[in-house]
């Protein structure tokens, strides 16, 4: 009974950690216009030196990948172009990074290093201007003073609710632990008191 009802709290107590790390997970609070561009591709690349990002990505070429990615200061970003969808570049919409390939390009494997400083801190928008109307937008997020949502540990519940550190399903395993091992204490104590009783009394009648 002890060792049931030990494994029954760890149990709960698992899932209670496993539900506050899962509520902790954030990422950058993007921009509509960031969150509304094709692809949609999310990279956490802080603690990288250098990252990647394909211009002309997706079935169609008309997408960045990722599309929203978040990085350290002093990161270097190359903006490779994949050949597809057209000529594309890279233009800031709105954010303190200012980026600016220059004239649309089409050339497969032609690239646009961008090195992030500390005056990029925040969120950036930016977009491909020939393929701006058709969803060609993407975002940087720079440092740790962004503005950010959490993701991790949403159970369905309104947000307000899933934001209070430890996500309701957890807390609904602990009372069903509690409540198993007060149910094995009373069946038991039962047991001890009343069964005995009963099988002595039935003894005697033999």
């Amino acid at each position: 009974m002890r060792t049931a009802g030990g494994a029954s709290a760890a149990v709960a107590a698992s899932a209670g950690a496993t539900g506050t790390a899962a509520a902790q997970e954030a990422e950058p609070d993007w921009p509509s216009g960031v969150t509304g561009g094709n692809l949609g591709e999310y990279l956490d690349a802080r603690g990288e030196s250098e990252v990647t990002v394909e211009v002309g990505a997706g079935s169609d070429g008309l997408a960045f990948a990722p599309t929203q990615l978040w990085v350290d200061t002093g990161t270097t970003i190359t903006f490779e172009w994949t050949g597809a969808g057209g000529d594309h570049n890279v233009v800031t919409v709105e954010g303190e990074a200012a980026l600016d390939s220059g004239d649309p390009v089409g050339e497969e494997g032609y690239t646009y290093e961008y090195e992030v400083t500390e005056e990029d801190a925040g969120i950036t928008h930016y977009h491909c201007v020939p393929h701006d109307a058709v969803g060609m937008h993407a975002g940087i997020a720079v440092g740790e003073d962004v503005p950010t949502v959490e993701t991790g540990g949403n159970t369905g519940w309104p947000e307000n609710i899933a934001k209070v550190g430890v996500p309701l399903h957890a807390h609904w395993v602990g009372i069903a632990a509690i409540l198993g091992i007060a149910l094995t204490f009373v069946f038991t104590f039962y047991l001890l008191k009343y069964g005995e009783s009963a099988h002595t009394g039935h003894g005697g009648a033999q």
